[in-house]
């Protein structure tokens, strides 16, 4: 009798067993199905915390770049439409330096550069065109200046500044439309 309620109940199980794989199945697809889209949630939010955190880390490195505060040595991301003498004036608020990004990167055709590339931008000085006034030329001390033949805006901003970059103020306090237009016997405001 115990034998024969053994074998009823073995029989029972076995007929259950089918049912009961299923069962174990779906269990098991449901709990990895779970753990998968936790993963991958996490992992979307985590790379949407890092994408985030990367933009606001290169907006406050550009603002930093703009107010000139960066410490140099740093790394750069180049973007769409960058160029080294952008880059430059970026960094040392002239485009000069491009020659030493350029040096520092062996770039070895300066006008390609490619968006999402990493540049170093060195911790060298500011460089600065030398402008000087030739021999036989006097500078321009005072506040207005009449214009002689052969002038430019550039000849007259090195011998009032020692800096020809600085013609574009001697055009704004001209009201100059066309900075390439002076005449002999313009009389030029020269801002101090």
């Amino acid at each position: 009798m115990a034998r024969k309620k053994t074998i009823n109940i073995i029989k029972k199980v076995r007929s259950a067993e089918s049912v009961i794989s299923m069962i174990l199945g779906i269990l098991v697809v449901v709990v990895v199905g779970v753990l998968l889209f936790r993963y991958f949630r996490g992992v979307i939010t985590k790379t949407k915390i890092t994408q985030e955190s990367e933009k606001a880390a290169e907006s406050e490195k550009l603002a930093q770049q703009s107010e000139g505060k960066v410490p140099l040595p740093t790394k750069y991301t180049v973007q769409k439409g960058d160029n080294l003498w952008k880059i430059s004036t970026k960094f040392y608020g002239d485009g000069f330096n491009w020659v030493d990004i350029s040096k520092e990167n062996q770039i070895k055709n300066p006008d390609l550069l490619e968006a999402g590339n990493e540049l170093v931008i060195p911790d060298v000085p500011v460089r600065k065109p030398i402008a000087t006034v030739k021999e036989g030329e006097q500078t321009i001390s005072g506040d207005s200046y009449t214009v002689v033949k052969g002038d430019t805006l550039w000849k007259i901003s090195v011998r009032a500044y020692q800096d020809g970059y600085k013609w574009p103020e001697i055009a704004k306090a001209n009201n100059l439309s066309n900075p390439s237009l002076i005449h002999p016997g313009n009389m030029l405001t020269i801002p101090r």
